[in-house]
């Protein structure tokens, strides 16, 4: 009897259990399939200019949905933008109790929504229905939250205005709420488009915000293709663009918005790397894969689709692997029992085939299960590919399907840099039963979230974004809240107030460099100014200087000028120390910095004399006073900013780290020029970056004081690099060189314009003041945790424990 009721276990197949989607065709019917745009509070027609958005799992049409013109998307703008102030002046209570009546409807409507996502998406109808739905309302009720509590958790911050936000067809649902939530939780107006091949349940949670009587023109919701997102975009009247999507895409959205002031966040690509240690659970390493890479059908941003195995248990676990694959289920995603699903769209399917054969091409060894396939339908096996090699294609670019590949490593160490070959930094997996080597190991990928011994968890406390080409900014947790917000005093005291327009430095062209240029000053010997690289000072590569006049119009002395060798020269100095000023103590580096301010305060008279003969003697004092004063506050804050710890639903808890974002380029302003220049540099190297530092054009003879207070105090060489000369030239050289990880412009609007442009190669982040004046005799503009945010970057660890 045993042996038979085995044989039964064993050989029974599971029957399809589909779910019934009687509610959503009747949804569809009643609309007559034909749906328009969500402006103002009303529908509009479908138009003339519509597309059909399909089944991708049996290609059948779902709906004709409207395309947004130029027009369509002004006219939502201009409903936006008459709703604000109304949805400003709203408490906070009263933002939350619409925040909440959303998710109390998103859970009446579940069941709908669930079954409409999977018809239009192709995904699994247990993925809609068990992760999309309840992240959905999870959102909407922590965001809720935090309307409620905006004025006590965020003193000081307001609302940036109207938001344009374009959303992927990967999670349509769930990325209409991690994006609109805390953009109405923050008190902002938003436009939203939802990808074109997946519009349908947008469209539906623009219905039940109207049943809970959203004020008009608080949510527009308007549909079309990369036109209509392109209008977006580059409409004149919205404050910020937020965009998940393509890394492509993003490098147009950056260049489309540089020479504006919209705030900008981007959630792109990732190529994200699954590491399996020889101590690792193999089980449950291979369950991790199944919801890591084939979760959605591989059509995840942060899928772990690069498996790094250790050598000696490689060939054990793909063993493992390739049974678990054995027993996927390819079907109907309405099917409660199916796996896998189907791919979004045609133009889809056909990139990853087209990639599996390109990585077969470069000597991969293909494999796939024998299951049983639909015999209509977008539909691809699972695959493994091994034998990888790190440079070729399937390892370095986003597929974004249901493919794994493979590749081995020995030692710890090769595993980080195996995980770390890649433009991108979204998410990592570490599977080991070594605590240590996971933390170990997960606080060296590169990767803005990081699961141990787990894959794909989210939540709406926990922040969620990228390092590198995967994007800036983060979506969830406080630190979502920021990408919605800015400082009050920003849009009260600031927008109205350019930077005064002043002449262009006169520097003409190059002259010999010669040191015995004393008949011109009063001293008889040249003190000449130098660079300051890597802890030493050095001549320019030119052999030129430049003449630098005070503010009265004499000579003060001769600047090197500065050009694209001396800038990679200082980069290359940052790099090398990054790691190690990086991982010094916040305490060791507090201490520098105290040492900075008593050497500073030692030169004093010396110092004012010099910065006087540019600012007059009382600027000059109070420049200096306050730049003492500005070290030691970022000597205080440097063990004091510090990373929190979310305690999600699941039994985990997650480590919001703050680390610093690398090496950062700094171009500093003319009007405060020893005070600006601390205001910029001290934050990024308080966090534990290294800068690259472009002073005032005017006064850049000053420097030759600082860094002489950086040699006497312990600044470990390379820190912090100095190079002088026309701050257009090297601002530009900053912005375009790859190993910047962050660009600082605190100059014109074209400076800001331009630093913008440059950094589109590598996507590093970009802060600048939009050509604004600073006051930076003011600390609650010049000083403090708006600044510490921008030398950081948020790495959120997920850590499991026990019961």
């Amino acid at each position: 009897m045993a042996t038979s009721i085995v044989e039964k276990f064993y050989s029974m197949e599971y029957g399809p259990a589909p779910e019934d989607a009687s509610e959503v065709v009747k949804w569809l019917d009643a609309h007559k399939r034909s749906f328009g745009h969500y402006i103002d509070g009303a529908w509009t027609g479908v138009g003339k200019n519509a597309f059909e958005t399909k089944n991708p799992a049996t290609g059948e049409a779902l709906a004709k949905v409207a395309t947004a013109d130029a027009a369509d998307v002004d006219q939502a703008v201009k409903a936006a933008r008459a709703a604000l102030p109304g949805w400003q002046a709203l408490t906070g209570h009263q933002r939350a109790r619409y925040l909440y009546a959303l998710a109390r409807q998103v859970q009446k409507h579940s069941r709908k929504l669930a079954v409409l996502e999977t018809l239009d998406n192709g995904k699994s109808i247990r993925e809609s229905r068990d992760i999309d739905i309840p992240l959905v309302a999870r959102h909407f009720y922590h965001h809720a939250g935090w309307a409620q509590l905006l004025e006590e958790e965020f003193p000081g911050y307001t609302s940036v205005g109207v938001v344009g936000q374009i959303i992927p067809w990967n999670f349509p649902l769930l990325m209409f709420a991690w994006k609109v939530a805390p953009a109405l939780a923050a008190g902002n107006t938003v436009v939203i488009k939802p990808a074109e091949f997946t519009p349908l349940s947008a469209i539906l949670l623009a219905e039940i915000a109207d049943e809970i009587g959203l004020p008009k023109g608080v949510l527009n919701v308007i549909n079309g293709d990369g036109k209509t997102g392109a209008a977006i975009v580059e409409h004149k009247d919205i404050d910020k663009i937020a965009f998940t999507g393509s890394t492509e895409v993003g490098r147009i959205i950056r260049k489309a918005t540089a020479k504006t002031t919209k705030k900008l966040s981007l959630e792109l690509g990732g190529k994200s790397p699954f590491i399996v240690f020889d101590d690792a659970d193999l089980d449950s390493a291979v369950e991790g894969l199944v919801d890591g890479i084939w979760f959605n059908q591989g059509q995840v941003c942060c899928a772990g689709s690069r498996l790094l195995v250790q050598e000696r248990v490689a060939e054990k676990l793909y063993d493992k692997i390739r049974a678990r694959m054995e027993t996927l289920r390819v079907g109907s995603p309405l099917d409660k029992a199916i796996d896998i699903g189907a791919i979004v769209d045609q133009v889809q399917y056909d990139r990853i085939k087209s990639l599996i054969q390109t990585g077969v091409a470069e000597g991969a060894t293909c494999w796939q299960p024998n299951v049983t396939m639909p015999e209509k339908g977008l539909f691809l096996k699972p695959t493994l590919l091994t034998g990888v090699s790190p440079a070729s294609t399937v390892a370095q670019e986003e597929i974004f399907g249901p493919v794994l590949v493979a590749m081995t490593f020995r030692t710890p160490a090769e595993a980080v840099e195996l995980a770390n070959n890649t433009t991108y930094g979204l998410a990592a997996c570490v599977w080991s039963e070594n605590i240590n080597v996971a933390l170990d190991v997960a606080a060296q990928v590169k990767a803005g979230v990081v699961w141990v011994n787990a894959t794909n968890l989210f939540d709406a406390a926990c922040g969620f974004g990228g390092y590198r080409e995967s994007g800036y900014g983060r979506e969830g947790g406080k630190e979502g809240m920021y990408e919605y917000l800015e400082p009050t005093w920003l849009q009260d005291e600031l927008k109205a107030k350019p930077v005064a327009s002043l002449p262009e430095p006169v520097i003409d062209e190059p002259e010999g460099f010669d040191e015995e240029r004393s008949e011109q000053f009063e001293t008889v010997i040249d003190r000449t100014v130098k660079m300051y690289i890597a802890g030493k000072q050095a001549r320019p590569d030119s052999g030129y200087s430049y003449p630098v006049y005070g503010a009265d119009g004499t000579l003060v002395g001769e600047a090197p000028l500065g050009n694209r060798k001396d800038i990679r020269n200082a980069v290359e100095a940052a790099r090398n120390v990054a790691g190690k000023w990086a991982k010094t103590a916040a305490h060791g580096r507090a201490q520098i910095l105290y040492f900075i301010a008593e050497n500073l305060v030692q030169r004093r008279a010396e110092i004012v004399a010099k910065l006087a003969a540019f600012v007059g003697p009382e600027q000059a004092a109070i420049e200096l006073d306050y730049g003492v004063e500005r070290i030691f506050a970022y000597a205080a804050w440097c063990d004091k900013f510090e990373g929190s710890v979310h305690n999600p639903p699941m039994r985990m808890v997650t480590l919001a780290m703050k680390e610093a974002i690398g090496t950062v380029g700094i171009l500093c302003p003319d009007d405060a020029p020893l005070l600006g220049f601390l205001s910029l540099v001290l934050p990024a190297i308080a966090m534990g970056n290294t800068v690259v530092a472009v002073p005032s054009e005017r006064c850049a003879t000053l420097m030759g004081e600082l860094y002489q207070v950086f040699d006497t105090s312990d600044l470990p060489g390379g820190v912090v690099n100095i190079v002088a000369g026309k701050a257009s030239e090297l601002g530009k050289t900053l912005a375009e060189h790859d190993d910047i990880d962050a660009v600082w412009s605190f100059r014109d609007e074209a400076s800001s314009a331009m630093v913008k442009l440059g950094s589109i190669g590598n996507l590093k982040q970009v802060w600048t003041n939009e050509g604004r004046q600073i006051d930076w005799f003011d600390p609650a503009q010049a000083e403090g945790r708006y600044f510490l945010r921008h030398a950081t970057q948020v790495k959120n660890i997920w850590v499991p424990y026990g019961e």
